[in-house]
C-alpha cells in the first residue's frame, strides 16, 4: 500500500512542481504589473489584466499538457476546454464582443479624452465616462448620451483641440454692400466677441445674397456654446450699428415694403452683451467634474513618481518623510478612484 502511494505521489509530482512553479510565476508576473503600482488608473490596468488572463490560459494549457493520463483522455480534456471558450463566445452577444473591442481599441487609439468636445454624425457633447462596452456624452441640453463603443470606432470622430477651437458664423448680405466695408466690421465684431486672429471667407455669391463666414480661434474651448453666441451677438452689433442690413434683397420679393423702410432696430444704450460666464458650467456639469478628476488623478500620479525618484537619492533623515509624503499621495489617490466608481 505504501508502495503504491509512493509511486502514485511520484507520478504526481512533476505535475505537482508545475503548478506550483506557474503559479508563482502568475502571482509575480501580477505583483509586478499591477499589484505593486497601487496608483494605475483603470485605463492602464486594462492591457495588464489581458496579458494576465491570456497567461493563465496558457497556463491550464501547460498543466493538462503534463497530467499522467492517456493520450485520448487529454486531447478530450482539451476539447471540452475549447468546447467551454467557443462556447462561451458563441452564447455571448455579437454586439457585446464588437462592443468590447470596440473600447479596447478606442484606449489604444485614444481619439478623445475625458473632458473632450466630441461629434459623432448628429451626436454632440463632451465625454463624461469611458467604458469597456459604451462612452456617455453629455449634451447642450444636459443629457446623458451613452454611446456603444462599436458605433464610435465604425463612425467619423470629430475632436475639439483642447489647446483651441474655431468658432464661426455664417450670413448673407446683398451685392449693394461692399465686401471691404463688410469684412472690417465683421473682424472687429469677432474680435469683440473674445476671439484670437479673426478671418473673413467669401462662401458664396448667390442669386441675390452674397453668404460670408467669419471665424475666430477660442483659446477657452471649454467656453464653445458661449463663444458662438457671443460671436452672433457681435455681428449683429457691429452691422446693425454701422446702417448695414443682415438680409437678402429676396425679402423685398416676399413682403414689400415702402420705400427707405430698413430692419434694423432703433440703437438704444444697453449693457455690453457679450456673455463672459457662460453656461457651460451648468450644461456640462457633470463632464467638467469628470475632467476635474481626470487631472487630479494625473497630477497624483505624477507627484507619486516624483517623489519616489526623490526618495531614491535622498538621505536617511529625508526618507521617513518622503514615505509619508507618498503614502499620502496614494491614499487621496485611491480615494478619488472610489469616488468614481461610486
Amino acid at each position: 500500500m505504501r508502495i503504491e502511494t509512493i509511486k502514485l505521489i511520484v507520478s504526481y509530482l512533476p505535475l505537482l512542481l508545475l503548478a506550483l512553479g506557474i503559479g508563482l510565476g502568475l502571482w509575480g508576473i501580477h505583483w509586478v504589473l499591477i499589484g505593486r503600482l497601487r496608483d494605475l488608473g483603470n485605463e492602464r490596468k486594462l492591457p495588464r489584466q489581458l496579458l494576465i488572463l491570456a497567461l493563465s490560459l496558457i497556463a491550464v494549457l501547460a498543466v493538462i499538457l503534463v497530467l499522467p493520463i492517456e493520450e485520448s483522455s487529454r486531447n478530450r480534456l482539451i476539447g471540452l476546454i475549447g468546447l467551454l471558450v467557443s462556447g462561451t463566445i458563441a452564447f455571448s452577444s455579437t454586439n457585446l464582443l464588437a462592443n468590447l473591442m470596440g473600447g479596447i481599441l478606442l484606449r489604444t487609439t485614444k481619439p478623445f479624452r475625458i473632458g473632450d468636445f466630441i461629434r459623432v454624425e448628429q451626436h454632440f457633447g463632451r465625454v463624461t465616462e469611458r467604458g469597456l462596452f459604451d462612452t456617455e456624452i453629455q449634451t447642450e441640453s444636459r443629457e446623458l448620451i451613452s454611446l456603444p463603443n462599436a458605433y464610435l470606432i465604425s463612425h467619423a470622430i470629430t475632436t475639439t483641440r483642447s489647446s483651441g477651437a474655431i468658432v464661426s458664423a455664417k450670413l448673407s448680405l446683398g451685392y449693394d454692400i461692399h465686401h471691404s466695408k463688410a469684412e472690417p466690421l465683421l473682424l472687429s465684431a469677432a474680435e469683440a466677441s473674445g476671439l484670437k486672429e479673426p478671418w473673413v471667407h467669401v462662401l458664396e455669391l448667390g442669386n441675390f445674397a452674397v453668404t460670408y463666414r467669419v471665424s475666430g480661434l477660442l483659446e477657452d474651448t471649454e467656453r464653445l456654446i458661449t463663444a458662438h453666441s457671443n460671436l452672433c451677438r457681435s455681428v449683429l452689433d457691429a452691422l446693425h450699428g454701422n446702417g448695414i442690413e443682415i438680409m437678402s434683397p429676396t425679402y423685398m420679393n416676399q413682403r414689400p415694403l415702402g420705400e427707405g423702410f430698413t430692419t434694423i432696430p432703433k440703437q438704444i444704450e444697453v449693457p455690453s452683451t457679450i456673455d463672459s460666464e457662460g453656461v457651460e458650467h451648468l450644461v456640462f456639469d457633470k463632464a467638467e467634474e469628470a475632467e476635474r478628476r481626470e487631472q487630479q488623478k494625473h497630477q497624483l500620479v505624477k507627484e507619486i513618481q516624483d517623489l519616489e525618484a526623490s526618495l531614491k537619492e535622498a538621505v536617511d533623515t529625508d526618507k521617513i518623510r518622503i514615505k509619508k509624503n507618498i503614502e499620502s499621495a496614494r491614499e487621496r489617490l485611491k480615494t478619488l478612484e472610489e469616488s468614481e466608481v461610486k
